[in-house]
Parts: C-alpha cells; sequence; structure tokens
C-alpha cells in the first residue's frame, strides 16, 4: 500500500497490483519506480503522483479519460500506459519500462551531432502528429519528459500531467517548473517551454505543444535553451515579449529549412504556427541533406 510519508518506497511494497523493484527517480510531481507486473510476469513503470486524489478529483478524472486515449495510440514515439489507480489518497500510472536516459540527460553530454538532431526531430513531430490526431495535448513537453531508448529512438512520456500539477507558492530563481497563480488562473506548465497563450492563462490546444516542440528543436539544434532567464517570471516574460537569439548567431551551418521550421513553431501567435507537426515543412526540415 503507498503511504503518505515522503519516504520513499521500499523494495517489496505494493503499488496497487505491483511490487517495486526499486526507486528509478523522483520530482516534483512523485516518485517512478521500477516494479514486477506478476499477473503478466513482466517489469514496469510506476509513476506514484504527488496530487491529493481528493482535493483534485475533476483533474484526477479527466487524466484517466486522456490516459484511456494515450494508451490506444500504440506509436513507437511514444510511452504505452499499461494502467491507472489510486491507492491511499494517490494516483498512480503504470507504464511500460524505457531502457534509456531523458533528452535533457543526453543533451548535458554534449550537443548531438547534426544528423542525430534532425532525426529525433523528426521523431518527435511524428509522434506529437499521432497524439495530436487523437485529441491528446501534452501540455508540459520538455526534455525531461522525452526519454531516448539505448537504441536511439525517442519516446514522449507523462501526457497530460501538467494539467494535475499545483501550483508553487512563489517563482523564485531556482524553480522552473509550473507556473503561477492570479485570482482568476493557475497556470501549469515547465517555463521555458510554454507558448505564450499558456503564460496568458488562454484556452490552449496542440498549437502549444507544437511551441514546446520548436524550443526544444532550438535547444537540439543549438545546444542553448530558447528562452532561459535567471527567473522564471522573467523566463515567462521573455517568452511574451523577446525572440530567441536568431539560431545561426548561436550555432553555424544549420541548415535553413530547420531553422524556418523552429522559428515558424516559435511564433508568438499560435495561428501562425503549423496546422499539424506531419505539415510537410515540418518533415523536410527534418530530411535536409547534411
Amino acid at each position: 500500500m503507498i503511504k503518505n510519508s515522503g519516504v520513499p518506497l521500499a523494495r517489496g511494497a505494493r503499488i496497487g497490483s505491483y511490487e517495486v523493484v526499486d526507486l528509478l527517480g523522483a520530482g516534483g510531481m512523485g516518485e517512478v519506480y521500477r516494479a514486477h507486473d506478476a499477473k503478466l510476469g513482466r517489469s514496469v513503470a510506476i509513476k506514484v503522483l504527488n496530487v491529493d486524489t481528493e482535493a483534485s478529483a475533476a483533474a484526477v478524472r479527466r487524466f484517466e479519460q486522456e490516459a484511456r486515449t494515450a494508451s490506444a495510440l500504440n506509436h513507437p514515439g511514444i510511452v504505452t500506459i499499461h494502467d491507472t489507480g489510486r491507492s491511499d489518497g494517490h494516483f498512480y500510472i503504470v507504464m511500460e519500462l524505457i531502457d534509456g536516459v531523458t533528452l535533457r540527460h543526453l543533451l548535458r553530454r554534449g550537443l548531438p551531432p547534426l544528423k542525430k538532431v534532425l532525426q529525433m526531430a523528426g521523431q518527435l513531430a511524428d509522434a506529437l502528429a499521432k497524439a495530436h490526431d487523437a485529441g491528446v495535448v501534452h501540455c508540459d513537453l520538455k526534455p525531461e519528459n522525452v526519454m531516448v531508448t539505448a537504441d536511439g529512438h525517442l519516446k514522449i512520456v507523462d501526457f497530460g500531467l501538467a494539467k494535475l500539477s499545483e501550483p508553487p507558492r512563489d517563482l523564485g530563481p531556482s524553480d522552473d517548473s509550473a507556473a503561477t497563480q492570479s485570482a482568476r488562473v493557475v497556470l501549469a506548465g515547465t517555463a521555458g517551454y510554454m507558448a505564450p497563450e499558456q503564460v496568458r492563462g488562454e484556452p490552449t490546444d496542440a498549437r502549444a505543444d507544437q511551441f514546446a516542440f520548436g524550443a526544444i528543436r532550438y535547444e537540439l539544434a543549438t545546444g542553448t535553451r530558447a528562452f532561459h532567464r535567471s527567473t522564471s517570471v522573467e523566463t515567462l516574460s521573455m517568452i511574451l515579449n523577446e525572440d530567441p537569439a536568431p539560431p545561426l548567431t548561436v550555432k553555424q551551418g544549420l541548415p535553413l529549412p530547420l531553422i524556418w521550421t523552429i522559428e515558424r513553431c516559435l511564433s508568438k501567435d499560435p495561428a501562425h504556427r503549423y496546422t499539424s507537426t506531419r505539415d510537410r515543412t515540418v518533415i523536410m526540415g527534418s530530411r535536409v541533406e547534411v
């Protein structure tokens, strides 16, 4: 059983019908464990969310509906969701266990070769198009939510979880994830990857994911974050009022189709972005000769 103690679960603990093997990682949204599914005899990853299922009952119901939709996507670039459940007031998600690292971890090792950048961008665009075609929007796409498998394939994780996140008490220099609260609206996402309409608290759709995709593509191409300041508030202000440095001033030799795709994805007005990441221009920007 899950205990609300703040202490990671020990080996052998139970999460629903799953048995914990070890802790894989922890963050603001909760902990991720490697676990054993005795019924099907397989290893899985389980994310136990730091969400009060009573206070956030409506949000949990929305995510459960989105999880059911996402679980049916059956795409190599999207993590497979096996199950969801609640135990001791906690919500958990059972997913396929991915042998790999996050895209953030990969970027910290150094900038990938341009050919690899284009391959990864193409995989990410295709996975997003599949999800968006099914009406599933991520809401918090960022390098931390993209896994790179041992054989070099990308998988997007945590679809829809931004809708469950609780706003922090303040936005200090070290708090780059999640958002802000006013008398009228709660923003959920990650500073640096939120689209302007998210920052303004306006209704969002798949084009908000496209903005985040552009920010990730910029970072993959240049090794520098598109939108980054010393505090989250300043970063959000930059998203609203400034453009990132032109990619060619950060890194020479980038193909023009790649640059054009990045710039269009990062348009302040969602109407100026692509209808879909399956757009021919996006695809061509991932297949230029290098």
